[in-house]
């Protein structure tokens, strides 16, 4: 059997699969000449020092579509090959993306506040809330789940936008500059990968360029947002609100952002529902073991399509 490295945590039913075709080490026990594969998670991913003492190494098989903490190109480099699970969580973030849009628009958490202190029955109605419909949506970075949110978002009638490194053949209205969209729209869909390349692409100007009644939405990675930015213009009043599913140093999130009331707030729950966290794990696993099998995987990063 081959040796295989798990890092961070992994399903019951992934290690069944596992199990029979691998000796499953943990991270403080393990011999480094033995290790031939890794199963690891987009947060934990493979640190460089870790990569660079295992000699013997041949896969990195990462249970999310996120890899930016895995490095791809030096991996690649040593002929080791890095997968992921694209396409079987595009709809459930998609989702994710929607549902924040909306709680912001319609005041989800601060009307759930106002029923459950009383308040409707000692003070009256709530106040009202902004409608969602034909709203204008930026989205950053427009693959496969930035079109899904596209398409998701149609019951609403938006005018979608996109700004990505590259115009595409899509019906929507592109932007070669982010600021000019933000400028554009009332809200911005942030669905690009994390890494050094988008690190803060979302920064106080960007921020404030949404102006006092925009929305930003955040479903790819913290550190595509200036987190303190974003704090100061949502306290400020220079934003209006904010729905966020990661951070910068998560699961810390500022106390900041916990205490604002203009801010919807998720655990990274973007892909986080029983069918297709199953989906990931599946493919996760089918990667690991077609290798064994063959020596090929079902889906690489886009760094390692020619190994």
């Amino acid at each position: 059997m081959a040796d295989l490295l798990q890092i961070g945590g992994i399903t019951e039913a992934m290690r069944t699969r596992l199990s029979d075709a691998f000796n499953i080490h943990r991270r403080d026990a393990f011999d480094a000449d033995a290790i031939t594969h890794i199963v690891t998670n987009g947060h934990d991913g493979a640190p460089a020092d870790l990569m660079a003492s295992l000699p013997n190494l041949k896969v990195i098989s990462v249970y999310g579509v996120g890899y930016d903490a895995v490095d791809a190109n030096a991996a690649a480099s040593r002929g080791v090959i890095v997968t992921h699970t694209p396409d079987v969580l595009n709809q459930e973030v998609a989702t994710t993306a929607v549902l924040l849009m909306l709680s912001c628009y319609r005041e989800l958490v601060r009307d759930d506040a106002f029923v459950r202190a009383g308040y409707w029955e000692s003070n009256g109605n709530a106040p009202l809330t902004r409608s969602a419909d034909e709203q204008k949506v930026g989205i950053l970075g427009l693959g496969r789940i930035g079109q899904a949110i596209a398409r998701k978002l149609g019951p609403w009638n938006p005018e979608i936008s996109y700004h990505t490194r590259s115009k595409k053949d899509v019906p929507y209205k592109y932007f070669d500059n982010l600021i000019a969209m933000a400028h554009h729209v009332d809200v911005l869909i942030c669905i690009t990968p994390g890494g050094s390349s988008t690190d803060k692409l979302v920064n106080e100007e960007v921020i404030e360029a949404l102006g006092p009644r925009g929305t930003l939405i955040n479903v790819s990675r913290g550190s595509v947002v200036d987190e303190p930015a974003l704090i100061a213009a949502l306290q400020g009043g220079k934003l209006g609100w904010a729905g966020l599913d990661v951070f910068r140093d998560e699961p810390r999130v500022p106390q900041a952002l916990r205490d604002l009331p203009n801010v919807v707030l998720l655990p990274h729950a973007g892909s986080a529902t029983v069918e297709t966290r199953a989906a990931m794990g599946n493919l996760t696993v089918d990667n690991l073991l077609q290798h064994l099998n063959d020596g090929t995987v079902l889906t690489p990063v886009p760094e390692c399509k020619d190994l």
